[in-house]
C-alpha cells in the first residue's frame, strides 16, 4: 500500500495550468509524470481513452467530462457531445456502447430552459447512437462556483469479436487513415466564443462513430490495428502520443489531409495550426497497407466521403512525427505545448 505521507515527486511545475489540460506537451507532463505513474496497472498503462475488460466476455469502459465553453455552438451543444464523446471513446477501442451513466455539476442560476435545450440534446443523441442512460447524478454548486453546467458520462460497451485494436500492433509499412476534414469542432467554437463572423456557417462536426466502426470491423477485423478520434489536441496530439510509445516514426502527407475551405481560412485568420485543432466526429484509424485502400472505399460507402489515406508509418524519424508540405519540404509536427483553444470539450 502506498504511503500517502510520502514525499511529492518532482515536478518542473509548480501548479496546473489550463495548459495542462490541452491534450499537449504540458497534460502528457501532468500524466506520464503524475497521474499513470502513481495509478500504474497494467490496463491504464495503455494509456487508451478506455479499458477492454475480461468480465464474462470483453467488454470496455470509458468515462469523460465535459466542460466546454459556450455551452451552446453551430452544429451542437453540452449535451449531444457529452453523450457522443463516450460512445465515439468506446468505438476506439473496438466496442459498441450499450449503456452510459449521466453526471450534472449545476451551478445555481442555470435557466431551466437552457437545461431542457441540453436534455433534449442528449436524448436524441442518445437514440441516435443507440444507447441507454442507465444511471446518473446531480449536484448544484453556489453561484460563481462553477460555470452554468458541466457533465460527465461513463460508458460500457461490447468489444467487437474481430477487435484487436492496441498501439503495439502498428507496424512499419502501414497506413494513416482520417476519416474527413479536420478542425471544424475547434473553429466552431472559437468563432462563437470570439463573436466572430464568416462567409459561411461553421459548424462542429460532432457525432457518433460507433456504427461505422463497427463496420470497419465486421469487414477489416485484425488488419486495424488502431483507432483514435482526434479530439482534444487534434491529430497531431494523437499521432505525438503514439509515436512516443512505439518508437516508430510517422509520416503525413499535407496534400492528402482535408480541412474544409472556411475552416482552413479561419485558422489562418486567428493563427492556428489545424493539425492541433480539435474535432468531435474525425477518427483517425492505422491500418495494414493491404487493406488501405478497401477501406478508405468502405468509409466513403459509409458517408465520410472525404476521408483519404493521409501518411504512413516509418522507421526513418523514430518517435517522431514528420510532415512533408504541399511544396515538397518537411517539417517535425511536435506536441503542442501549450494551451491553443480552452475549453473546447
Amino acid at each position: 500500500m502506498l504511503n500517502l505521507d510520502c514525499p511529492m515527486p518532482k515536478f518542473d511545475f509548480d501548479v496546473i495550468t489550463l495548459g495542462h489540460g490541452s491534450g499537449g506537451l504540458l497534460t502528457q507532463r501532468l500524466l506520464q509524470s503524475g497521474v499513470f505513474d502513481i495509478l500504474k496497472n497494467d490496463k491504464l498503462n495503455q494509456q487508451h481513452d478506455g479499458a477492454i475488460l475480461d468480465i464474462s466476455g470483453k467488454i470496455a469502459i470509458s468515462t469523460d467530462s465535459y466542460v466546454i465553453s459556450p455551452l451552446f455552438f453551430e452544429g451542437g451543444n453540452i449535451g449531444d457531445l457529452a453523450i457522443n464523446g463516450t460512445v465515439n471513446d468506446l468505438a476506439m477501442c473496438g466496442a459498441m456502447a450499450k449503456y452510459l451513466t449521466l453526471s450534472f455539476i449545476i451551478e445555481e442560476g442555470l435557466s431551466m430552459g437552457e437545461f431542457w435545450k441540453i436534455l433534449v440534446a442528449i436524448k436524441n443523441a442518445a437514440d441516435n447512437a443507440g444507447v441507454e442512460i442507465v444511471t446518473g447524478d446531480t449536484k448544484v454548486v453556489e453561484k460563481g462556483k462553477g460555470d452554468k453546467i458541466f457533465i460527465n458520462t461513463s460508458g460500457v460497451g461490447i468489444v467487437h469479436p474481430k477487435a484487436k485494436i492496441h498501439h503495439n500492433r502498428i507496424g512499419l509499412g502501414d497506413k494513416i487513415i482520417l476519416s474527413g476534414p479536420i478542425a471544424a469542432h475547434g473553429i466552431a467554437i472559437m468563432s462563437h466564443r470570439k463573436g466572430l463572423e464568416f462567409e459561411t456557417t461553421i459548424a462542429s462536426d460532432t457525432r457518433n462513430l460507433n456504427f461505422v466502426v463497427t463496420d470497419m470491423l465486421d469487414n477489416f477485423g485484425e488488419e486495424i490495428h488502431f483507432l483514435r478520434d482526434a479530439t482534444r489536441g487534434g491529430v497531431a496530439s494523437v499521432l505525438n502520443e503514439v509515436a512516443g510509445i512505439t518508437k516508430l516514426g510517422y509520416m503525413l502527407e499535407q496534400k492528402n489531409i482535408k480541412i474544409d475551405e472556411q475552416v482552413e481560412g479561419a485558422c489562418e485568420m486567428l493563427g492556428l495550426d489545424p493539425l492541433y485543432v480539435a474535432n468531435e466526429g474525425v477518427f483517425l484509424a492505422i491500418v495494414s497497407e493491404s487493406i488501405a485502400d478497401e477501406f478508405v472505399q468502405k468509409l466513403h460507402q459509409n458517408g465520410f466521403l472525404e476521408a483519404a489515406i493521409v501518411g504512413e508509418v516509418n522507421d526513418e524519424h523514430p518517435s517522431k512525427v514528420i510532415m512533408k508540405s504541399k511544396i515538397g519540404g518537411r517539417r517535425v509536427v511536435n506536441y503542442l505545448t501549450g494551451e491553443q483553444l480552452p475549453r473546447i470539450c
